[in-house]
C-alpha cells in the first residue's frame, strides 16, 4: 500500500507515520507539509510545499496512491472564522479535490473531532466549519472516505503537539489520562490507536463512514 500523509508533524500526524513505517503493508510513504518530518526510513519521502493551496506541480508525485490520511488542522482559538475556514475548509478540499481527481481509488480519511456539526448550523464556529469540510469531502469521487472524529488524544511514544497550550495540557493531564482511559475507553483514544485505526480502514474499510473515538479504537 502507498500512503499520502499530510500533517506529518504534527501531534496525530507523528502517530500515523510511526504507525505507517512499522506496518508491512505500507510500500511508501509520501509526507506532504511546509517541513520535513525529521525522519529517515527507507518506505519515507518529504515533499516540502512551499504552498499547500496549489499542490498542481506536485500532480505527478501525488499520482498512484491508495490511501490519503490528512492530519493537517490548526487550533481555532482566538481565529475569525473566515481565517480559520480559509485554512481548514478552503485548504483540505482543495487538496483532496485534486487527489480525487488523480487517484480515483485512493481511501482518503480526514481527523476531525469529537462535536463536529454535520448540519453546519450550530453555535459552535469550528464545530460547524469542521461539517462543513466533511460533507464536501465525502461528496468527492474517492473510492472510499471516512472522517474520524476523536476525543481525548493521548500521545505516546514521546510524541508531543506543536502547540504550545496543548503541550502544557498534556504536562499537566498526561500522568492522569491511562488512568482516564481506562475508566472511561469510549472518550480517550491514543496516537497509535488513531494510527492503527487509518490503515485498518484502507485495508479493510469501515462498516460507517463518520468514526467517533469508540469506533476508532475498536478498529
Amino acid at each position: 500500500m502507498d500512503v499520502i500523509l499530510f500533517g506529518a508533524t504534527g501531534m496525530v500526524g507523528q502517530g500515523v507515520l510511526r504507525e505507517c513505517l512499522l506496518d508491512p503493508d505500507v510500500r511508501r510513504i509520501v509526507a506532504v507539509g511546509r517541513t520535513p518530518t525529521g525522519q529517515h526510513d527507507p518506505k519515507l519521502r518529504d515533499i516540502v510545499a512551499a504552498d499547500l493551496f496549489d499542490l498542481s506541480p506536485l500532480a505527478r508525485e501525488l499520482s498512484g496512491f491508495d490511501a490519503c490520511f490528512f492530519c493537517l488542522g490548526v487550533s481555532s482559538a482566538g481565529m475569525p472564522e473566515e481565517r480559520y475556514s480559509h485554512i481548514t475548509y478552503d485548504l483540505t478540499v482543495t487538496a483532496a479535490t485534486m487527489l480525487a481527481g488523480l487517484n480515483p481509488q485512493m481511501t482518503f480519511v480526514y481527523v476531525s473531532g469529537t462535536g463536529t456539526d454535520s448540519t453546519e448550523r450550530g453555535r459552535s464556529m469550528w464545530a460547524r466549519v469542521k461539517g462543513r469540510t466533511e460533507n464536501a469531502l465525502l461528496r468527492l469521487p474517492f473510492k472510499r472516505a471516512y472522517m474520524f472524529r476523536p476525543g481525548f488524544i493521548q500521545p505516546l511514544h514521546g510524541i508531543r503537539s506543536k502547540t504550545k497550550f496543548y503541550r502544557a495540557f498534556y504536562a499537566l493531564a498526561g500522568p492522569v489520562l491511562p488512568l482516564f482511559k481506562r475508566l472511561f475507553p469510549r472518550y480517550v483514544t491514543t496516537t497509535e490507536q488513531i494510527g492503527r485505526a487509518m490503515l485498518a480502514v484502507a485495508k479493510h474499510g469501515a462498516p460507517k463512514v463518520i468514526l467517533g473515538t469508540d469506533d476508532i479504537n475498536r478498529l
